[in-house]
């Protein structure tokens, strides 16, 4: 879905109307994919990686490995996840969520 919003500009006394889009919705399920497969070499066994997967116990990864993830998915989605917050995600659904209410946001 995209929304639209109107910007007046005015030069030399002429004034006119310009349409700026921008895409105000990302779907769960891209949000999601994307979070899997930055996590999909550090999957244990056969368990697949869902919302429930809880980052830093069900996984093979480390903490710098989850913020170099993190700083990736901030730039695809174009978000910026606070520490503090960071510090406070713990599962697969924790992150889709923030990125999402990030995104919404902007």
């Amino acid at each position: 879905m995209r929304t639209a919003h109107q910007m007046i500009v005015e030069n030399d006394g002429i004034a006119d109307t310009l349409e700026l889009r921008r895409e105000s919705t990302l779907a769960r399920g891209d949000v999601m994919g994307e979070i899997c497969h930055h996590l999909a070499p550090f999957q244990v066994g056969e368990k697949p990686i869902s919302g429930d997967t809880v980052i830093a116990k069900d996984l093979t990864i480390d903490s710098l490995a989850i913020m170099d993830m993190v700083m990736e998915l901030e730039d695809r989605f174009d978000v910026s996840i606070p520490m503090n917050v960071v510090a406070e995600i713990h599962t697969v659904d924790q992150l889709a969520d923030t990125i999402l209410k990030l995104h919404a946001r902007r």
